[in-house]
């Protein structure tokens, strides 16, 4: 630790819509943020292509232009926005400390983690190759299933999400096939018995995908039989990836509490932590919704609780 330590009143952990609407907040009061943006500054947005259902938008914005005005946004109001990656905190005593790129210190009076949470993949070329180029390969039927209106789709995952995505999607594309691993559904019997009953769902058991297909966009799927060996291929147009998110939260997992799953446990109807001063927001805190907007909505809320933690701290201090 070369560095002299700086101390700072509002510390954000992340980007993305959380990160900076908490970042143009904390600004506007005065609370001179610091954000240090961390490894995919602007978060899973920059690798969406267009939005189309975020309001003020009436032709739809790319992702990356939309994280663009976010940023220019809140450095306009007087945030300080920073590359970096948190690497360590002590959550133990405030002022709190916090590690960037395992050697800058920074001291922080309140902090708010807007780190999100990562899609996972499955891992083979052709999926990288279609969801950088915005080519037919999504994480989220809900963000962009629109595009797929009365087209032949597929998605993999046999869990909750997976079916309750297959059935949003069931009601805007021709035919949904889902692609499940097992002989079974991981979902719940609810959930199971949905996907079942609607008629332009076809499940596929005991498959795994193989290879997408297409040159610059999706024109099929080829999947297997993980028994037999025996491949297919689907002429779908979209292909959608449904088994999972894992938060990124993994260095606050000594002082902040985490669910099983690994997302930030708030306090009901606001953005605190266990640790009084410590704020969550974004996809970190929320597995139900992953919206731009409820993640900016909890940014708000995180700025806001901040700005009275602050209040309050100064109050007592003054009496």
């Amino acid at each position: 630790m070369s560095e002299q330590i700086e101390h700072v009143e509002c510390l954000i952990i992340g980007s993305g819509p959380a990160g900076y609407t908490a970042a143009i907040y904390a600004a506007r009061a005065d609370m001179k943020p610091v954000m240090y943006e961390g490894l995919q500054p602007g978060g899973q947005l920059t690798i969406t292509t267009e939005v189309e259902n975020y309001p003020g938008f009436p032709n739809g914005v790319e992702g990356p232009e939309m994280m663009t005005m976010f940023k220019e946004q809140a450095v306009r109001l007087g945030a300080d926005v920073r590359f970096g990656l948190a690497t360590a905190v002590d959550f133990s005593i405030r002022p709190f400390k916090v590690i960037v790129d395992e050697s800058k210190e920074i001291s922080a009076e309140t902090v708010i983690i807007a780190t999100g949470a990562s899609a996972k993949w499955l891992g083979i070329p052709s999926e990288d190759k279609f969801k950088s180029n915005g080519g037919g390969v999504s994480a989220c039927a809900v963000c962009d299933g629109f595009f797929y209106r009365q087209k032949e789709v597929a998605i993999v995952g046999g869990g909750d999400t997976a079916c309750e995505e297959a059935s949003y999607l069931a009601k805007i594309c021709s035919k949904v096939h889902m692609i499940v691993r097992k002989d079974h559904f991981r979902a719940s019997k609810a959930m199971q018995h949905r996907v079942e009953t609607t008629p332009n769902i076809e499940i596929h058991y005991e498959t795994v995908t193989d290879e997408i297909l297409g040159d610059t966009t999706v024109e099929g799927a080829r999947i297997k039989n993980v028994n037999t060996g025996e491949t297919i291929t689907l002429p779908v147009q979209g292909f959608f990836v449904a088994i999972g998110h894992t938060p990124n939260t993994w260095i606050f997992k000594d002082y902040i509490d985490l669910d099983e799953q690994g997302y930030i446990k708030t306090i009901p109807g606001t953005s605190k932590t266990n640790v009084e001063g410590v704020f969550a927001c974004g996809d970190a805190q929320d597995k139900v919704y992953r919206q731009a907007i409820t993640a900016a909505g909890t940014g708000c809320m995180a700025a806001l609780d901040a700005e009275r933690f602050l209040a309050a701290q100064h109050s007592a201090v003054m009496s």
